[in-house]
């Protein structure tokens, strides 16, 4: 067993979470959860989260009996120091428990406020002499870069005595640890901002030097597949990373609660000497019901090939597709009925339905609904129908209809 490598504890399990929804579908899970404001992080589309209700977020954070890490993570201009000293500050007034940052404006920010620093995968930490440099600045963890595989990660635990941690599902970027200018290049959007429109994902061709189109199967030809690790378990133990990363702060609340319930088995099985390989596939089956874009290792047992690129799917391999359907617009706690706003489609009695907003997520089926006072077995888009609901919603809660197709 290498010298530094520990036998002990479980790694850390840590989620990305957006609002209370997600937290609270995790909870039960978790170790750890990661987020970030509405500012100066890589999801700016993450915005439930502000300064205003970071303290009271961070709390029950705790209250669940997790860390709470918040992603200071974007690229930071002249201009945005003073934004990011209001940030800092109000990261150490809530007491989250680290700062996820790699601009070193942003280190030294969060060290001078009595925050914990780890280093995010932006700054693409390679190698342990890396590893041992953040740990001088006063960064207690590191998040290691995409790109290294196992035999890699092994060799930097060896040489140090940080804190490592690795992401091992979710989405992969086609960029060195996602500092990618494709977005910005063709649209004026940021990634390294947190306003990735993705171009990775769309359609794409190839032409040759003098112009002709190449003939290829898939049409998807740059779009990465998602990372999935839980059929490997035991290797990522064994290398000895501390913390395993469950990336997807913008990912739906289903997700959260299935992907950190199977990776929670997963680990305990291994630590308890219960972990089998069959297991492990009826798991990553039923996480491959959730929003995917297919699966791969990624760099972990070498470079990706072929494989490891999702051509013939447009975002979502799953079979299990969420359409949207409309909006909450009264709740009735008294009749356990909501007045739902069919804005994209209609809904008739039987489907099954997902209502979900910051602090709602409930799966059901509709059971009944009602338009102008009359019970009816459907009802068309543009109209307003009170629908059974199995518990509390809010006004402007999203609801999705959702359809398995063959896969």
């Amino acid at each position: 067993m290498p010298k530094n490598i520990k036998k002990g504890p479980a790694p850390e399990l840590v989620l990305g979470v957006r609002n209370i929804a997600s937290l609270t579908a995790c909870k039960d899970s978790a170790d750890a959860v990661y987020f970030s404001l509405d500012r100066l992080s890589l999801r700016s589309r993450a915005h439930e989260i502000t300064a205003d209700n970071l303290a009271e977020f961070v709390e029950s954070i705790h209250g669940f009996g997790l860390k709470g890490y918040m992603a200071v993570n974007s690229v930071i201009y002249p201009d945005d120091l003073t934004e990011l000293s209001d940030v800092i500050e109000a990261a150490a007034s809530a007491g989250v428990d680290a700062v996820i940052a790699w601009d070193p404006a942003a280190i030294m920010k969060a060290a001078a406020n009595g925050l914990r620093v780890h280093i995010s995968t932006q700054a693409n930490v390679s190698n342990q002499e890396t590893v041992n440099f953040y740990e001088s600045m006063g960064a207690s963890r590191v998040v290691l870069a995409r790109e290294l595989n196992l035999e890699q990660i092994r060799e930097i635990r060896e040489n140090t005595k940080m804190e490592l941690e690795a992401f091992v599902h979710g989405a992969m970027c086609q960029a060195i640890s996602g500092r990618c200018y494709l977005s910005a290049y063709l649209l004026g959007r940021s990634a390294n901002c947190g306003e990735c429109s993705q171009p990775c994902r769309w359609e794409w061709s190839l032409h040759s030097d003098s112009g002709e189109k190449v003939e290829i199967e898939g049409k998807y030809l740059i779009s990465a597949k998602d990372l999935c690790m839980i059929e490997h378990i035991p290797a990522l133990v064994e290398a000895g990373i501390d913390s395993f990363k469950v990336e997807g702060r913008l990912r739906n609340t289903g997700y959260t609660s299935t992907v950190s319930r199977c990776y929670r088995k997963a680990i305990d099985d291994h630590m308890r000497g219960r972990y089998t390989q069959e297991a492990a596939a009826i798991m990553k089956k039923e996480i491959g019901l959730e929003y995917n874009r297919g699966f791969s290792t990624g760099f972990y047992f070498g470079y990706p090939g072929p494989d490891g690129i999702a051509c013939d799917h447009d975002m979502n391999a799953s079979p299990v597709k969420r359409e949207a359907v409309g909006m909450v617009t009264n709740f009735f706690p008294k009749n356990n009925a909501a007045a739902v706003k069919l804005l994209e489609r209609g809904i008739k009695v039987g489907d099954n339905i997902i209502i979900e907003g910051s602090t709602t997520y409930i799966e059901q089926e509709v059971t009944s609904l009602v338009v102008d006072g009359e019970k009816v077995l459907s009802a068309s888009k543009g109209r307003e129908p009170g629908l059974a609901v199995v518990g509390r919603v809010r006004k402007n809660d999203r609801v999705f209809r959702i359809e398995k197709t063959c896969p």
